[in-house]
């Protein structure tokens, strides 16, 4: 009676317990391949899970993951499980399947670990798994191992065309932006030189001679120099405008030559009849700068006046330009050849 008694009770508590598996929506076990893990290998972590046929569910530590790291940290971030997981499914029959995750495990500290419990939520319903602990066994290195060498870089997945092209060309692109547009820009000078010249815009203004001279008189007239007893600095600067109009004007090198050589070339000029002008200047102005001569109000009036109408009778003409200048390249050879003469 004893043995059938006994019997009975342990055919109803396996029926019992095998009553409840099916019964209950969700079971979670876990399992590794071994309990010793060298340091820096993998070995797979075998999640199993049994739940109603048309349910589905997720492992809460692997829901909310960053897929660009590619692991999920555990037991203090010692320990990685990888998310390239494999999943396969089973039918057990009696409206219930078995999901077998294959999860790769890695650590790069030695020591003894414990897997927390995995808990997997389908719906309202949710289950842990087991505890796991394994040993992670150091690498023995000693000082006499070969080293091996770095391993190649890797192609990315799906590599893509921009995949090809250096970083240095990525981090400085703006560097390449700023020398087409200057090879542009380059190319549109060029081609504008050779059609005529440079717009107006990047070239300064030219002052002509004449304008240049007649603003430099006007300038030299509000000063009131000689009025204030200023006749050396007012005859100084009045000849000095003179000698460089003659230079910009007719080609004159009139800032190295003394009166007299001035006066010879101009009386070998084109412009001859505008003679008295320049010499009532200058003769005028070497009075005061060197004989310190205190000329007349007049004088000084008449010498402005002179220079004012000189300027304004030799404003030249389109067609005048070039003649002007071989006549004051003719009289200049004259002069020097007179004075060589007179040197010999």
């Amino acid at each position: 009676m004893n043995k059938v008694r006994s019997a009975l009770i342990f055919i109803s508590l396996f029926l019992l317990g095998w009553f409840n598996s099916f019964s209950a929506p969700i079971q979670v076990s876990a399992r590794l391949d071994s309990v010793n893990l060298l340091m820096g290998n993998l070995m797979t972590l075998h999640l199993e899970v049994v739940q109603n046929e048309g349910t589905k569910g997720q492992f809460k530590i692997f829901s909310n993951i960053d897929p660009s790291r590619g692991f999920v940290p555990v037991c203090g971030d010692s320990v990685e499980l990888r998310t390239d997981y494999t999943v396969d499914t089973s039918s057990l029959g009696s409206g219930k399947i078995q999901l077998n995750y294959s999860v790769p495990v890695q650590a790069f500290d030695s020591g003894t670990y414990t897997l927390p419990q995995f808990v997997y939520i389908s719906g309202n319903d949710s289950a842990a798994s087991n505890h796991l602990t394994f040993n992670v066994v150091p690498v023995n290195v000693t000082a006499e191992d070969e080293i091996s060498p770095f391993a190649p870089v890797a192609e990315p997945d799906g590599k893509k065309f921009y995949d090809w092209v250096p970083d240095w060309i990525i981090d400085f692109w703006w560097v390449f932006i700023i020398i087409v547009l200057a090879i542009c820009l380059l190319l549109w000078a060029m081609n504008k030189y050779k059609k005529g010249g440079l717009p107006q815009i990047l070239s300064k203004p030219v002052i002509s001679p004449w304008d240049e001279a007649l603003s430099a008189l006007s300038n030299l007239k509000e000063r009131k120099l000689w009025e204030q007893g200023m006749e050396k600095e007012y005859f100084t600067e009045l000849t000095d405008i003179l000698r460089v109009y003659l230079f910009k004007r007719f080609g004159i090198n009139a800032m190295e030559m003394t009166t007299r050589q001035i006066m010879d070339i101009i009386y070998a000029s084109d412009f001859k009849d505008k003679k008295d002008y320049v010499r009532q200047i200058l003769n005028v102005a070497d009075f005061v700068k060197f004989a310190k001569v205190r000329p007349l109000p007049a004088d000084s009036i008449s010498a402005y006046d002179n220079a004012v109408k000189f300027v304004k009778e030799t404003i030249p003409q389109e067609s005048d330009n070039a003649k002007d200048k071989n006549n004051s390249e003719v009289a200049e050879e004259k002069i020097n050849s007179e004075e060589g003469g007179k040197e010999r």
